[in-house]
């Protein structure tokens, strides 16, 4: 039993369960739950609800049960009340309990606020033109000569452009500090990958050469105690190479690309750079417009829908973290932040990401898009062409979740070609 009540853009859902669904939602509680308590004299999951109870307190499982009849009574207001559109989690607390008289609990919670559209009319954004250089096709082409280039060792000082490898130790104040010391290490000079002025100093110094290289890291460098600190450096040059790029001519075209000669790798290079810079303008163009949309509409978002995306975004980091075997607590320890202070970070983000959501949202469903079958269907078969299945069998085998986001690509598609016409 339930009654709802709305306040100040939040919902209040007071819900009364009776002591005989009490009592039965506390005994499915034991049946679910009873495998996970020892108690001496009973083997796993056989001892008695009150034998239980007795050994580990008379509410051992009242929060089960409590979860079970809130979450059922709340799931059937929904059900029943299909216009109200909770914003997060509902709040829940416990207003009476007595085992006579059942359960009265109250949840509250924030109601998905609306959205005053901005005049789509008056959008302004509009696609880059692109085009493909001489030079842009030139700087590929010395890519690929990069790629099949040659080392070849020379007994010579070290310049500009040369791998040298060296050995290196560092210090501050006369103290070596951690990974500042290194052998046989090949450097790429001019690529700046050292420190500013390190590999500036490492040129013109001749094979066996050992000398002090004076560097000072930056002021936001990633080690806090060697920020803005002077550094030495004692380098030894061990062996100097010289990089040679092959010669463009049709034999090597043949040699290391599909191309027979070089004026038909220019030209199916020119086709793919300008394919790519109208893909690159495509989705440049689509994300301005959907931020230019976005940033004339209206919307108070209630701070709960803030707080569970922000929680949203950092369980995210935590999984892509993980991929590099690093737990959170490494990565605040790392940049020097707190847990609060990453999520008030995140927040901002949160808050971007929400109202682009409800924006979203609110135009789709003014518009009373939908994804057919048929739409469905023809994406599908684009996916099945790519790894050459029949579409059938990508249907019978992509679970629910690939296909919501398959139907969520093609709304997206309707989306942005609906604002793109909107545009002017």
């Amino acid at each position: 039993m339930y009654k709802y009540e709305l306040k100040d853009k939040q919902g209040s859902l007071k819900v009364k369960v009776s002591a005989k669904e009490w009592q039965e939602a506390v005994e499915r509680a034991y049946e679910k739950n009873k495998g996970k308590y020892n108690v001496q004299g009973f083997r796993k999951g056989k001892a008695p609800r009150r034998v239980i109870e007795q050994t580990y307190g008379d509410t051992v499982f009242f929060d089960d049960a409590f979860e079970e009849v809130v979450s059922k009574e709340y799931g059937k207001f929904l059900s029943e009340n299909s216009e109200v559109r909770p914003a997060s989690m509902p709040q829940v607390n416990m207003d009476s309990f007595t085992v006579d008289k059942g359960i009265e609990a109250t949840l509250t919670f924030d109601l998905v606020p609306e959205v005053t559209l901005g005049d789509l009319a008056s959008l302004k954004t509009k696609k880059k033109s692109v085009k493909v250089t001489d030079k842009m096709v030139e700087e590929q082409i010395e890519r690929l000569r990069s790629t099949h280039a040659r080392f070849v060792e020379k007994d010579k000082a070290a310049e500009n452009g040369d791998f040298a490898t060296i050995d290196f130790s560092g210090s501050v104040d006369g103290v070596k500090f951690e990974g500042g010391t290194a052998e046989n290490y090949r450097l790429e000079l001019g690529s700046h990958t050292f420190i500013d002025g390190f590999e500036d100093q490492v040129v013109g110094m001749k094979l066996g050469e050992t000398k002090d290289v004076n560097v000072i890291f930056p002021e936001n460098y990633q080690v806090d105690n060697l920020k803005g600190k002077p550094a030495v450096f004692v380098v030894t040059l061990k062996k100097v190479e010289e990089k040679e790029l092959p010669e463009i001519t049709d034999k090597f075209i043949a040699d290391s690309t599909e191309f027979e000669t070089l004026d038909e790798y220019k030209k199916n290079l020119k086709e793919r750079l300008l394919k790519d810079a109208e893909t690159g303008a495509e989705r440049e163009y689509e994300n301005a417009l959907v931020e230019e949309v976005v940033s004339i509409s209206k919307v108070d978002i209630p701070h709960s829908m803030i707080h569970e995306e922000a929680h949203y975004l950092i369980h995210d980091l935590e999984h892509r973290l993980s991929h590099q075997n690093m737990k959170l607590e490494d990565y605040l320890g790392y940049t020097g932040m707190t847990y609060d202070a990453l999520h008030e970070k995140m927040e901002e983000e949160a808050k971007r990401t929400v109202k682009t959501r409800l924006v979203l949202q609110t135009i789709i469903a003014k518009n009373k898009f939908n994804v057919t079958e048929k739409e469905l269907d023809k994406k599908l078969t684009e996916w099945a062409k790519t790894y050459n299945m029949p579409l059938e069998e990508v249907k019978n085998t992509i679970s629910e979740q690939d296909k919501g986001y398959f139907e969520n690509e093609v709304m997206m598609e309707k989306l942005m070609s609906y604002l793109k016409s909107q545009s002017k």
